[in-house]
Order: structure tokens, then C-alpha cells, then sequence
């Protein structure tokens, strides 16, 4: 079967992009691998009208309401390959061998966070060791915390953390050297330093301990680390989109890929003039109904024979 809108990701970006489009009465299959970044959090934030709520609850919610459009289709699967028609459209082939077609392709599938291999960092990812302080320093403040990392961007959020959020608060660097850039200021902010390389983190949401490999153990509330990420999935280098520098795929204000056709939302995609991709739920969802109206508008100039 062929559809107008095939949409690769099931998170908050691509839930709005099947819900803009089936609302514009697009037939729309919605692909979700059910494997969510944020399945580790136990509240989503910054959200208006759902903050605090959960990130199942909220996907829960947006299949729900999904359901009243019977344009929308959603389907359980995951997508192993997608090629460019050189007619029109686009094949995808999924994990099952079978094969859908589609005139245009959203692609909301996300980042993977490459979490440090200190032994309890997955574990507790979420539920005591966070990524961001935009999502969950409201939570951890006035905690102890310990911040979890070498490189620069993950040792200079300790800075931001301590300008916002605690009075207290150590980095440790899993027996590398702190980077030189970042000495001073950790140093003239009052930030410790810790170089120990870190046997594991134990405990439980507001109990966690560091185990140093020289037998100390550093109490703390809270440890943040700032994971590196990777695309969650290869469609979008399959199907020749331009990728940016830290791995994202880059779109242009309209939430257009390199490849015509293809558009892609969430924080697999970022414009080429912001340093980051907006890990967001609600920045998500705005991107996923963006992506959604101009490709919608795409389309209807195609049909009415205004393209060009």
C-alpha cells in the first residue's frame, strides 16, 4: 500500500507530525520501533499542561487521539532500509521484509544516549544519574551532586549547574586530567576536582554513591553526565541526507532534509546555526507538527500543479 505521509518514530515529534497530517485528511502510516530515548525518565518537564507527567502517559495519550482519524495508521515495526523511487516516493523495507511506499517521508527517530561504561550509569539513567539540568535541576536542587564526565561540554556543565541549582557540587573525571580549559574556571567557581577513576555508582534516586577505585566512596544526591549521542537509526544517511558535524541530520527552517522529500523533526535534526539539538519533549512536538504542515503544503502544491 502506498500512503501520502509515512512517518519513521513514535516519540512526541512524530505522534504531532501524524497528527497534523491526519487532520489535513493525509493518509498516514506512523512506524514506531517502540524503543523511546526518554523511556528511563519517570517525568517529563517543560511541557505546558503536562508537566511532570510521564513520558508513557504522553505517548499513550497521543496514540489515543490519534485513533479518531482514520487516516492514521499506526504500525509496530522497525524500519531496516529506505530508498528514493526514481519515479517518485520512497521504499521502505521493514525488519519483516515487507515493503510500504510513500509519496514523502518524516523522519522522527531519534538520538541514543552513549552512556560513560562505569558500571551502574545505565541503571540508574534517569532515576539518579540525568542528563540535563534544563530537564531536572529544578528536581536536584539544593543536592549534593557529582558531575560525571572528561571531555569539555560534559565537565563545564558542573559550571552551569552550580550557577543554578547547588552549592555543592564535584567533578569527577574517571581518572583523566580535567581539561585545561576548563581548570580555572571550575577552580574560581569553588568546584572540586576529582581525577580517581570511578569503580561503579550505586543506589537509588536522592541516595547515590560514587565508588572510587581507591576505596573512597563520594555521597551524593544527584550525578548528572552528559552523554554523547548517535542517530537511533541509519535512515537518514541511507537516503543521502547532509548530516552535521556531532551527527545530527540538517534541516532548514522548514524542517526539510537535504533530500527532497524527506523532512525530519525531533532531536535527530537541528538547523546547521544552533550549537545543539534540543532534547525537549515539547521542542520535539513543535518540530513534528512543523515538518508535518509544510510537507503538507508540499504536497498540495504538487497535486494542483504549483511546484516548481
Amino acid at each position: 500500500m502506498s500512503y501520502d505521509v509515512v512517518v519513521v518514530g513514535g516519540g512526541p515529534a512524530g505522534l504531532n507530525a501524524a497528527l497534523v497530517s491526519g487532520r489535513q485528511r493525509r493518509n498516514v502510516l506512523l512506524l514506531d520501533s517502540g524503543e523511546p530515548r526518554n523511556a528511563p525518565a519517570a517525568e517529563m518537564h517543560m511541557f505546558l499542561s503536562r508537566d511532570g507527567a510521564s513520558p508513557a502517559e504522553l505517548r499513550r495519550i497521543g496514540r489515543e487521539q490519534l485513533a479518531a482519524y482514520p487516516s492514521v495508521e499506526i504500525r509496530e515495526a522497525l524500519v531496516a532500509t529506505a530508498a528514493a523511487e526514481k519515479a517518485n516516493g520512497f521504499t521502505l523495507t521493514l525488519a519483516d521484509g515487507s515493503r510500504v511506499a510513500a509519496r514523502k517521508l518524516i523522519l522522527a527517530t531519534g538520538q541514543v544516549d552513549v552512556l560513560d561504561q562505569v558500571e551502574g550509569v545505565g541503571e540508574l539513567f534517569g532515576r539518579g544519574v540525568y542528563h540535563c539540568p534544563f530537564c531536572h535541576g529544578w528536581e536536584t536542587r539544593g543536592m549534593t551532586i557529582a558531575v560525571l564526565g572528561r571531555e569539555l561540554p560534559q565537565v563545564m556543565q558542573a559550571l552551569y549547574i552550580a550557577d543554578r541549582f547547588s552549592d555543592d557540587v564535584v567533578v569527577c573525571t574517571d581518572g583523566h586530567p580535567v581539561p585545561e580549559q576548563a581548570a580555572g574556571r571550575l577552580a574560581a567557581a569553588g568546584i572540586a576536582v576529582d581525577e580517581t577513576p570511578v569503580s561503579r555508582i550505586e543506589g537509588k534516586e536522592g541516595e547515590v554513591r560514587l565508588v572510587l577505585e581507591d576505596g573512597r566512596v563520594l555521597e551524593r544526591q544527584a550525578v548528572y553526565h552528559r552523554a554523547p549521542t548517535r542517530q537511533h537509526s541509519a535512515l537518514a544517511e541511507q537516503l543521502g541526507c547532509e548530516m552535521l558535524p556531532d551527527g545530527c541530520i540538517r534541516v532548514n527552517e522548514f524542517q526539510r532534509t537535504s533530500v527532497s522529500g524527506v523532512y525530519a523533526a525531533g532531536d535527530a535534526a537541528r538547523l546547521e546555526a544552533l550549537p545543539d539539538a534540543l532534547t525537549f519533549v515539547i521542542t520535539g512536538a513543535a518540530d513534528g507538527a512543523r515538518a508535518a504542515v509544510w510537507l503538507d503544503q508540499e504536497l498540495f502544491r504538487e497535486d494542483a500543479g504549483l511546484a516548481g
